[in-house]
């Protein structure tokens, strides 16, 4: 039986194999590579690249992270926090926002309603729990006392 030896994939292969398979951030992206072992050269070759054909673009990648985080149920304090982490601009990510705009109060009612059934808080402690919930979903104050003060019923 003969082996047969497939040639070592490229940075710039490598790149476009991940990339086919879903959007990554500049350095997400530039990460994976390094940690495939490609050089910075190359690496940086395969990244301008990707640019220059629009295989790569930090704020289509946004506008994605912003709408799988939205479905997920986040605010936007919890979505640019994720953005940041993968150090996506902050111009870029104000500008995802802008593009897929949200009623984060609304969002944040939706949220309150799933999780607590409509329930209000029947005292303090259990005011304090919803409160912490939705600070962790990513929601600022003003919208969790709109979501918990305008339950459904």
């Amino acid at each position: 039986m003969f082996k047969r030896v497939l040639p070592s994939l490229t940075a710039k292969d490598t790149a476009i194999q991940l990339l086919s398979r879903r959007d990554h951030g500049e350095y997400e992206l530039y990460q994976k590579l390094i940690y495939k072992g490609f050089d910075e050269k190359a690496i940086y070759d395969a990244i301008n690249f990707c640019l220059d054909h629009h295989y790569l673009d930090d704020l289509r990648y946004a506008k994605s992270q912003i709408r799988q985080h939205v479905y997920k149920g986040h605010g936007e304090l919890r979505i640019r926090q994720d953005l940041q982490q993968k150090r996506v601009a902050d111009f870029v990510v104000d500008r995802a926002m802008e593009e897929e705009p949200q009623d984060w109060f609304e969002r944040a009612k939706q949220v309150a309603d799933k999780k607590f059934k409509g329930q209000k808080a029947e005292d303090p402690k259990a005011y304090a729990k919803q409160v912490r919930f939705l600070q962790y979903r990513g929601f600022r104050f003003e919208q969790i006392e709109y979501a918990l003060n305008n339950q459904s019923d």
